[in-house]
């Protein structure tokens, strides 16, 4: 279990000026129902309800870290993809899904698991070892050049995703000015992929690729991969 993160959540509640609200932020952050996280704490669902509509007292210290740890083993346990968030210095709010493979995985083969296309003139023969999903908007406006950094995991040799991309010029352009570059850039169901975008990415000899997958989709057929 992650410490850190533990310890930020629940002073973050204890601390708060609504903390009933806070734990609400928290349960939605971790997507995690009423419900399960009641069955989890072997409690009754209206237990939770009450705490985030304020109508029960504030939990004790120790509830809200049962609170905190039930919220981070339900990630675990789905593969810990809130938990990478947050470990990854990535502002959290930006990062979708951050993963490193312990192996080289055929690009071809996460082409054909997130139904891509190729639009550049790039070749697709080269393995990666691993992906980075992002919001495409809130990546360019608010990165700095050191978090942007961040989203290369452990290799560089990786697969980065954007999602909300309007017309692909914008990440390309980050992708040339930054020293590091990645195996492949994916546009998760672009508005359009312009002229520009498609260039760039022949000069930097980076495979442009696009999905019609959602976001949810595409990162979990991108787990998958072996």
């Amino acid at each position: 279990m992650d410490i850190e993160l533990r310890e930020k959540i629940a002073g973050e509640i204890t601390l708060s000026d609504s903390p009933a609200e806070t734990i609400r932020k928290w349960r939605e952050e971790f997507k995690v129902s009423q419900l399960e996280l009641s069955n989890f704490l072997n409690q009754s669902p209206s237990v939770i309800s009450d705490y985030e509509t304020g109508r029960r007292k504030f939990p004790s210290i120790a509830s809200v870290r049962k609170i905190v740890d039930a919220l981070i083993t339900i990630d675990e346990r789905r593969g810990g993809y809130v938990i990478k968030k947050y470990k990854s210095g990535v502002p959290s709010d930006a990062l979708i899904d951050i993963k490193d493979y312990d192996r080289d995985v055929p690009l071809e083969k996460a082409i054909r698991a997130m139904n891509g296309k190729n639009v550049s003139h790039v070749s697709v023969e080269r393995n990666i070892r691993g992906y980075t999903i992002v919001d495409g908007v809130k990546a360019i406006l608010a990165f700095s050049y050191y978090e942007y950094s961040k989203l290369y995991g452990w290799s560089s040799e990786r697969a980065i995703f954007f999602t909300d991309v309007k017309f692909g010029r914008s990440p390309m352009i980050a992708i040339r000015v930054h020293p590091l570059k990645p195996a492949a850039v994916v546009y998760i169901q672009p508005d359009n992929v312009d002229d520009l975008a498609i260039k760039l990415a022949d000069i930097e000899n980076i495979p442009l690729l696009i999905t019609e997958m959602s976001p949810e989709a595409v990162s979990h057929v991108m787990s998958q991969l072996r």
